[in-house]
């Protein structure tokens, strides 16, 4: 066993690696151990940028659900743009599950937006899941407040993929971006996402407190029918 898996079972706790597992099918309940996140985010803030960090991180694939966990804290705590560009294209082909995807989030994107843009491109055409979950997650972080364009919308409409994740992901893009810069009616109007994720789309954004009554009559009124109900058949 390595210190970092040593390190990990030593904050173990049994009743909440039972419930973890339950939130994460996609991964095999016997990789997690069961370490609470403020005691993984304490773990990484005290290892990171020393040599035991530098040495886990070329250490994939890894074992344990918290040891990917760790990485993506680690990863997010690099202080410069391209190291950590270029520490994501080296993780993301072995992240299994939507909840390591969902905690990456590197401090240093924040003063590369015209970078980190053509950057999310590549992420969201590529044929992983998680990385497509990823570069939309991103897009969702990091523009839809003063860096917002247009394009972005196209973007994301853009991606047609059947995984589960990633549609969800879209929907929930979609549905911030409605309540953030109250944008993307038009492309629920024109119908231009797949029916579920249009449908997702318009159900999170109803329970939205960031959307208005009048907004969610019309969100309503915009959803996708199901043709043979329309029918009553």
């Amino acid at each position: 066993m390595t210190d970092i898996q040593t390190a990990l079972f030593a904050l173990r706790d049994p009743a909440y690696q039972a419930f973890q597992s339950k939130l994460i099918p996609t991964i095999d309940p016997q990789t997690v151990i069961g370490v609470r996140m403020p005691a993984l985010r304490k773990l990484a803030r005290e290892i990171a940028g020393t040599p035991v960090a530098e040495g886990f991180l070329q250490e994939l694939p890894h074992r344990y659900y918290e040891e990917n966990n760790l990485h993506g804290l680690l990863i997010s705590a690099i202080p410069g743009y391209d190291g950590a560009v270029a520490a994501l294209e080296t993780f993301l082909p072995y992240v299994d599950n939507w909840a390591t995807c969902d905690l990456l989030s590197p401090k240093a994107f924040r003063k590369h937006p015209p970078e980190l843009r053509k950057q999310i491109r590549r992420w969201v055409e590529d044929a992983h899941t998680y990385t497509v979950r990823f570069g939309l997650g991103m897009l969702m972080s990091f523009y839809l407040d003063e860096g917002f364009q247009m394009e972005d919308l196209d973007l994301a409409a853009g991606v047609r993929r059947e995984e589960y994740y990633v549609k969800m992901m879209a929907a929930w893009y979609f549905a911030t971006a409605l309540a953030k810069v109250r944008r993307g009616a038009a492309y629920l109007r024109q119908r231009r996402l797949d029916r579920w994720t249009h449908n997702k789309t318009i159900q999170k954004a109803v329970e939205s407190y960031r959307i208005t009554p009048e907004q969610k009559d019309e969100l309503r009124s915009l959803r996708w029918k199901d043709c043979a109900k329309e029918e009553g058949v």
